[in-house]
This record gives C-alpha cells, structure tokens and sequence, in this order.
C-alpha cells in the first residue's frame, strides 16, 4: 500500500480539499498539522513556500493542491472524481478553479483571512471593509451555487466531482466561521448539506482549533 503523508492545516480550504479527495478514494493517510505562518523548519525543507498542503509520496513531495487533487486522480483512479467525458471533465476542472480562485479571492481571502488568519498571526489589522465585502459577495456565489444544482445533480453533472469537494471546503472555512448566510438560497443550502452529510466529511467537521471557537451549528447536519 502506498505510504502518503499530508501536511495541512486544519482549517484551510486547500488542504481541506485534498483531504475529502483523499477520503472519498478511501486512501489511508497520516495527517500531519502546520500552522503555515510560524515557518515550521519541516515544512519549509518540504516546501519553501512555507505553504500548504504538502503531500509526501513514494519518495517524492507534492505542493499545490490542484496538482496534488489531479495526481491522487490519475494515481488512484478506481474512484474518479475528475469527471467521466471530456466535456465534463472541463466543467469539473472550470469549477473547481472558480473556487479556488474567484470565490478564494472575492470570498474566502476576506473573510477567512481577516477573521481568523490574521487573529492567529497576531499580526496585521482587520480590514472591516474587506470583511463587509466578502460577507456581500458570497451572496452572489451562492446564487450560482443554487443555479448550478437547480439544472444538475451535483455542481458539475450527475456525480460527485472534485467541483463538489473545491466548494464544499471553501465554504466549510466559511461555515466554521459563521460567516455562511445559507438562509439565502435553500438550493445551495440543501447542495452542502448532502455533502456535510458524507461519511467523508466527518473529520473536518470533528476539526476544532483552541484560538476560534466553531460556530454552533457547525457540526449540525440538519444546520
């Protein structure tokens, strides 16, 4: 069996990402926690970005998650989570980067970053108007997320993809927060439920960490 090791922290959307690919291809894997910004000198010899996650493979180290997500892909590929036909693959790749991009930049860096990052650096100062506009802009992406599994099953087509799992971990840094306004699109709201209802999900939903309470309803599948 292949040894892999992730060096992630907890509640990060990227990491979180590689970990529900890893769980949904039902992949051992030892989980090893950085808090990225204390420049962790193991860390850094994996990875000099001083970033994660970092995953550690049969003698070789990968960074960036959307690399690592299409390298699981293509290495384990009895689960396939990166579409089936060419055109669905497209789509499942267009989303996911959405996420990690578009919705990282206008959402998830504003909030995220401000409320927790940030308070955890003990370093820089909130910026009130980018937390207003992130917490004004993931009104508009959820919409899209209700577009989306208004016309399909999943966000990308009629199966779980890597589309599901890019949002779902963007959002679930986001819920951990309380900073998910759910009661605006019920279709989107219903879309997370489903997958916060994973056997897969359960251990981001078990993360806590001591320095920011989880929001109440976090762990609650019925929200």
């Amino acid at each position: 069996m292949t040894a892999l090791k992730l060096h992630h922290f907890p509640i990060c959307p990227f990491s979180r990402k590689v970990r529900l690919v890893l769980a949904e291809k039902a992949l051992d894997v030892t989980l090893e926690p950085h808090e990225p910004w204390r420049r962790d000198e193991r860390l850094m010899a994996l990875n000099p970005w001083g970033e994660v996650p970092v995953l550690e493979v049969e003698n070789h180290v990968l960074t960036e998650s959307l690399a690592i997500c299409e390298f699981l892909e293509e290495r384990f590929p009895e689960v396939r989570l990166g579409g089936g036909d060419i055109w669905e693959r497209a789509e499942v790749r267009r989303l996911a980067l959405h996420f990690d991009t578009k919705f990282a930049r206008e959402v998830t860096d504003l909030i995220w970053r401000q409320k927790l990052i940030y308070r955890l650096k003990r370093s820089g100062t909130v910026n009130t108007a980018a937390l207003r506009a992130g917490q004004d802009n993931i009104r508009n992406h959820l919409a899209f997320v209700g577009h989306l599994v208004r016309e399909r099953n999943w966000l990308a087509g009629d199966h779980l993809s890597l589309a599901d799992l890019a949002g779902a971990a963007h959002l679930s840094v986001l819920d951990y927060l309380g900073d998910v306004p759910w009661e605006t699109d019920a279709e989107a709201k219903e879309w997370y439920a489903r997958i916060k209802s994973r056997p897969t999900f359960r251990a981001l939903l078990g993360d806590r960490i001591p320095q920011q309470a989880a929001a109440p309803h976090y762990a609650d599948l019925d929200f």
